[in-house]
């Protein structure tokens, strides 16, 4: 009975467990107990060898696994090293990867995409929104220009979806800034006479071309402009304009207005009434260089009416009346005047 106790096989497990050659059955069964709280218990045909899967960078490694007598519970000793072990689990033969080999390679790899993916902006999408963007700089509002909307809509959209808002942002400003400092240089080559007039083609034309930039560029504007920058493209754009040209000009300009308002029909009434009201779209504060020359174009510039200056409005008609009269401008033929009613 002593000999069928030192090696016994756990009835319930079928399971091989080494116990001291001396001990008691109760010593025996509770160091039993305990160790096999600690350890992994194997079945005696699969104490021989425990092969552990390849580890990277070396060849198969096999543990060897001991009996070591005289134990008390299942101890194990691996040949390689000598040590003594207490447990024998799959973590043991297992090699995790390295994080940072891991980080390293993810990071190469979406470096070397993100290079592709801006070289194909470079090459394909933004040459060919550039060429879109000078046929609309250049024409007259009189002109038809085939352009295919939903061509550049198109590349818009895949250069947003690629991440390259930012880019294609810098990109369409820079190419706008280009062409706003050509028309400055060509309005500085322009003479007195014909400075308005051409001011006002050149701001004319740019609006007109802006009425189809933006549409475009709408995706740009509503997943970029809008939701990170907090502006609006049309605003941006108008405020280049008012940067590079309006703001080089401007006192080469009011003194020309202000000259031709004096003298009526010097200049087409439609064209100042488009200059006056784009500059002052353009920058409000530029009201106050001349209040009553944009107060004749734009209500509000000058200060509310009050009525103990009636007799000094009545007055300035009065003056206005005369000098149209003195200039060459009639008041008519009265004779055809509807008579009073009254007696």
């Amino acid at each position: 009975m002593e000999a069928m106790e030192d090696d016994s096989f756990d009835d319930h497990n079928h399971n091989y467990c080494a116990s001291s050659g001396g001990g008691s059955s109760s010593s025996s069964s509770s160091s039993s107990s305990s160790s096999s709280s600690k350890a992994r218990t194997y079945p005696r045909s699969q104490l021989s060898d425990v092969t552990c899967p390849p580890v990277p960078g070396g060849e198969p490694a096999t543990r060897r696994v001991k009996h070591l007598p005289g134990s008390t519970g299942s101890k194990f000793m691996d040949s390689d090293s000598g040590s003594e072990s207490s447990e024998v689990s799959e973590t043991d033969c297992t090699v995790p990867p390295t994080a940072e080999g891991k980080f390293s390679l993810d990071s190469t790899s979406k470096f070397l995409l993100n290079a592709m993916a801006v070289e194909d902006y470079r090459k394909n999408h933004w040459p060919n929104l550039e060429k879109a963007i000078d046929r609309l700089l250049i024409q007259n509002p009189t002109d038809h220009i085939s352009v295919s909307y939903a061509q550049i809509y198109s590349y818009v959209y895949k250069c947003v979806c690629q991440q390259h808002s930012e880019l294609l942002y810098n990109d369409l400003t820079m190419k706008i800034t280009n062409h706003l400092q050509q028309i400055s240089t060509r309005l500085q080559a322009s003479p007195p006479e014909d400075f308005i007039e051409n001011f006002n083609v050149e701001l004319m034309q740019y609006t007109s071309s802006l009425q189809c930039i933006v549409p475009v560029f709408m995706y740009l504007n509503k997943f970029y402009i809008e939701s990170k920058l907090n502006r609006d493209l049309r605003e941006d754009l108008m405020k280049l304009f008012a940067d590079h040209v309006a703001q080089i000009h401007v006192d080469t300009l009011m003194p020309l207005l202000l000259k031709a308002h004096s003298m009526p029909f010097q200049v087409q009434p439609s064209t100042m009434a488009s200059v006056v009201k784009g500059l002052h779209s353009l920058r409000p504060d530029w009201a106050q260089l001349a209040p009553a020359l944009f107060s004749g174009f734009i209500p509000q510039i000058n200060p509310p009416a009050v009525e103990s200056l009636l007799p000094d409005y009545a007055a300035h008609d009065q003056k206005l009346q005369l000098e149209l009269s003195m200039n060459g401008f009639p008041r008519g033929d009265q004779s055809r005047k509807r008579a009073s009613d009254d007696p």
